[in-house]
C-alpha cells in the first residue's frame, strides 16, 4: 500500500515589498510599487494595497501608476532580497528532510512519513511561524498530497495564512474555483477555455481528458490532471541541483577583445536561453581564461537569482575585466552557472523595459520553435 504524501508549498508575501518594509517601517500600510522609475518599466512587485487598485506585476509601471497614483515606487535591491531569501533557506534547511527550493521567495517541503512521528499539520504550522519571527517576513503555506494542489492552495491562504487540504479531497476544494488559479495556464490558454465556456475548475473536472487534448494538445492532458488534483511530480532535492557550462577552445590564441566580448556574450545568451528553457535560475556565475602557455584561472561570483542575459552579461564583463590582467594571448575561455533552482522567466525587473521583455520572450517563442540559431542578437556575430 502506497504511503500517503504530504506536500507543504510555501510562498513569502509580496516578498520584495515585505523587504522593503523591514528597512522602512514608513511604507507598512502603504500601496508600494517595487520597479524602474522611468515610463517604460514594469512592475517586478506590488503591495497587496496596490493590488486593490488593478495593479499587479510585470504591468507597465506607467500605467500601475495611472491606476494607483498614490503609490510609492522604490526602485529595489535584489542583492537584499537574494539575503532575506537565503536566510529562510537556511532556516527550512534545518528543519526539513526534503525540500526544493522553487524560485526567490517559493519553496517545497516533502514531510511524507513524518506523520508518523509528528503532525505534519502542527509541525508545519509551528515552521511558519518560526520563520515569520526569526525574519520579520510574512509567509504562507498549503499542505496537501501533491505539489500543484498545495500551490494552488497557498494562493488561497494568502495574505500570512495557512491551508490544509485533506487527502482524497482535492476535486471537492479545486472544484469551486478559477481555471485561472491552475499552474500553466496563462494568458492564451485561459481565452481558449474560456471561449469553450470554461471558468471553473469543476467543468475541467467533467469533461473528457481526451477533449482538452484535441484544443490544447499535450498541454490539455496536464491542466485537465491538475484541475482534478493529480499530481506525482517529486520535490527535487535542493541539493541535488547540477551546473551548466560553455567552452570555446581558439584555433588561433586571441587578444582581440572584441572577439572575446563577443564569444563571451554568446555563451552566456546560449546558456541563458538553456536555463529558461528547462525553467531554472542560476545564483552563481564563474568565468574560466586559459592562456597559450595553458596556465587555467577562474573566478566566481555570487548573483541574485536570475535568467537573463543582459544581467548575467554584465556580470561576466565585470569578472573578465577582474581576472583577465596578464595581457597573454587567449587559448580557452569558459562561462558556468551553477547554484541552480527551479524558477519561471526572470529578467531584471527593476531595469529591463516592457519592450525588451516581449522582444525576449518572442525569441524564446521562436527558438523553442525553430531551434537557438533560428534567431539571434545582432551583436553576437563573430567574423
Amino acid at each position: 500500500m502506497d504511503m500517503e504524501r504530504h506536500i507543504v508549498h510555501c510562498d513569502l508575501d509580496s516578498f520584495f515589498v515585505s523587504v522593503e518594509r523591514l528597512q522602512n517601517s514608513s511604507l507598512i500600510g502603504k500601496p508600494v510599487l517595487i520597479g524602474g522609475k522611468s515610463d517604460r518599466a514594469v512592475v517586478a512587485s506590488c503591495s497587496y494595497e496596490a493590488r486593490k487598485f488593478g495593479v499587479h506585476s510585470a504591468m507597465p509601471m506607467k500605467l500601475a501608476l495611472r491606476l494607483c497614483p498614490e503609490a510609492i515606487v522604490v526602485q529595489g535591491d535584489h542583492d537584499s532580497y537574494s539575503y532575506h531569501s537565503n536566510i529562510v533557506t537556511e532556516i527550512i534547511k534545518e528543519n526539513v528532510p526534503l525540500f526544493e527550493k522553487a524560485s526567490i521567495d517559493e519553496h517545497y517541503f516533502d514531510l511524507t512519513g513524518m506523520d508518523r512521528f509528528f503532525g505534519c499539520w502542527s509541525w508545519t504550522r509551528e515552521l511558519r511561524q518560526r520563520i515569520i519571527t526569526e525574519t520579520g517576513l510574512p509567509i504562507s503555506f498549503g499542505l496537501s498530497a501533491n505539489k500543484t494542489t498545495s500551490k494552488i492552495a497557498t494562493g488561497q491562504a494568502k495574505p500570512c495564512g495557512e491551508l490544509k487540504v485533506d487527502c482524497g479531497t482535492e476535486k471537492h476544494f479545486l472544484a469551486p474555483l478559477s481555471i485561472r488559479k491552475i499552474p500553466m495556464v496563462g494568458d492564451k490558454t485561459y481565452t481558449q477555455l474560456r471561449n469553450m465556456g470554461i471558468s471553473k475548475c469543476l467543468t475541467l473536472q467533467q469533461m473528457e481528458v481526451f477533449t482538452l487534448r484535441r484544443v490544447l494538445g499535450e498541454n490539455g492532458i496536464s491542466i485537465w490532471k491538475k484541475a482534478n488534483g493529480l499530481d506525482e511530480s517529486p520535490v527535487v532535492s535542493f541539493q541535488q541541483q547540477k551546473s551548466m557550462s560553455k567552452e570555446t577552445t581558439y584555433q588561433n590564441d586571441t587578444i582581440d577583445m572584441e572577439v572575446l566580448r563577443k564569444t563571451l556574450a554568446k555563451m552566456v545568451n546560449e546558456l541563458a536561453f538553456d536555463l529558461r528553457k528547462e525553467q531554472k535560475l542560476t545564483g552563481c556565475i564563474t568565468l574560466k581564461i586559459r592562456y597559450s602557455n595553458f596556465d587555467t584561472h577562474t573566478k566566481q561570483i555570487r548573483i541574485p537569482y536570475t535568467n537573463s542575459d543582459r544581467v548575467i552579461d554584465e556580470k561576466i564583463k565585470e569578472l573578465f575585466t577582474k581576472l583577465y590582467s596578464r595581457r597573454m594571448l587567449i587559448r580557452l575561455i569558459g562561462v558556468k552557472f551553477s547554484h541552480l533552482i527551479s524558477g519561471n522567466y526572470q529578467t531584471d525587473l527593476f531595469n529591463d523595459r516592457e519592450k525588451d521583455l516581449q522582444l525576449a520572450l518572442a525569441m524564446d517563442r521562436i527558438r523553442l520553435r525553430h531551434g537557438f540559431k533560428s534567431v539571434t542578437r545582432g551583436g553576437l556575430f563573430i567574423q
